[in-house]
């Protein structure tokens, strides 16, 4: 009896997580308004001191943005920025700036 349940409980974690790594990034420029304070329209910073968003891996960028939330990496600014951001929104930002002209080369 317990099995059914541990398999539907992964698959509904599976869906679940690939929904949230893979984002919208229409819905990611939207929320991205914040971020340009810092690291730039569209994330293109000019400031050394800020990272360029625009161009870098999706999943980077959504995994910073989760290690931000949770602690594992120190930022108070960035910390106070993500703490309301959910994996829906981390997933949506990391897709909206992945798909910017910047720094990732083509191939």
């Amino acid at each position: 009896m317990k099995t059914p349940l541990i398999i539907a409980a992964a698959l509904v974690f599976g869906v679940s997580m690939a929904h949230a790594g893979k984002g919208n990034a229409a819905a990611g420029k939207a929320k991205a308004e914040a971020c340009a304070a810092c690291h730039g329209v569209g994330g293109d910073s000019t400031v050394a001191g800020f990272p360029k968003l625009a161009g870098q891996h999706r999943d980077y960028l959504y995994h910073a943005l989760q290690d931000y939330r949770s602690g594992k990496r120190k930022n108070p600014i960035m910390a106070e920025q993500v703490k309301t951001l959910s994996d829906a929104d981390m997933a949506d930002l990391a897709a909206y700036f992945a798909e910017q002209k910047g720094l990732r080369v083509k191939y």
